[in-house]
């Protein structure tokens, strides 16, 4: 699909839309005023979107089909892709000097960047593979930082446990409790023990007996699947169906795995690094964290 644009010349907001809904498409420029992309429906109806503005704003706009011409080469996303590279293996060279929010925050928008990067490139090739098991080997790597003896996601089923059954317990999971743990044990105190009572463990192998581990390897609530250990949670005793501990499930989720963005877990994650880095105590950690879930939980909800 060919797109042949004349920009009106002193419309300068009608240009800059035309010029930011092109780059969002992933449009090759073939020559000045003239755009390219792959044919298809969706390719079809972003050009044509362009091409009815320009032409309401006092240009003119063409879309052709360019039968038999081959472009491919225009949609070459290599130079994109190392520039990438260059950014995921600085972020890995500072890992250890970052703070753990911006280390975080930082790896998920080099995420971002990939992602977005990926759904414009339309043949992709060797550059692509190459930038995604680099991105995966700092996952890696910042898990490893962020969240030392992070349970591995189990293969089972999830089981599923009546609350009555787990009433004025103790409750242990690793010290330094960042979003996973931290969501965990206030759904904990919140929903299912009112009475819980924590311990932060050194190693997982300090777990006393008749403890209930949460959030590490072997512990009896953990990662499920594609699930975190607060949906585990939410899953096994039955909470999943309420639409406010799913919103804050979304939020934990993305903040601790990644996965589709939630708007409102920017501002969680702020808060949470931001107590995170005042209070020593795990114990206050939780007191304090419990304040923003509590917020989130009950914060109206869209069409509320």
């Amino acid at each position: 699909m060919l797109l042949i644009l004349t920009l009106p010349t002193r419309n300068a907001s009608a240009r800059m839309r035309a010029w930011r809904a092109l780059k969002g498409a992933g449009a090759a420029v073939l020559r000045d005023g003239v755009y390219v992309l792959p044919a298809g429906p969706a390719h079809r109806a972003a050009l044509a979107a362009v091409a009815a503005d320009v032409d309401a704003s006092g240009g003119t706009a063409w879309l052709l089909e360019a039968g038999g011409a081959d472009f491919t080469g225009l949609f070459d996303r290599t130079p994109e892709y190392g520039r990438l590279a260059v950014e995921i293996a600085a972020c890995r060279t500072a890992i250890d000097r970052l703070a753990e929010a911006d280390l975080a925050r930082r790896a998920r928008k080099l995420r971002k960047i990939f992602d977005a990067l990926a759904a414009i490139d339309f043949y992709p090739g060797q550059a692509r593979l190459d930038a995604a098991a680099q991105l995966d080997r700092l996952d890696a790597d910042v898990r490893a930082r962020l969240q030392p003896g992070e349970p591995a996601a189990g293969t089972g089923a999830v089981v599923h446990h009546l609350a009555l059954e787990y009433r004025r317990r103790l409750w242990a999971t690793r010290k330094r409790p960042w979003v996973d743990r931290l969501a965990s044990a206030w759904l904990i105190r919140r929903f299912i023990d009112p009475d819980a009572r924590f311990i932060w463990l050194d190693e997982p192998a300090d777990c006393p007996p008749g403890a209930v581990g949460f959030d590490f390897e072997g512990a009896e609530f953990g990662h499920v699947g594609e699930r975190v250990t607060f949906e585990t949670l939410l899953a096994s005793f039955g909470l999943d169906a309420d639409p406010g501990l799913a919103r804050v499930a979304g939020m934990v989720h993305y903040l601790d795995v990644g996965g589709l963005p939630v708007p409102e877990s920017a501002g969680l994650e702020a808060l949470l690094g931001g107590m995170h880095a005042m209070v020593a105590d795990d114990d206050a950690l939780l007191e304090a964290a419990t304040g923003a879930f509590d917020y989130l939980y009950s914060s109206p909800r869209e069409g509320a």
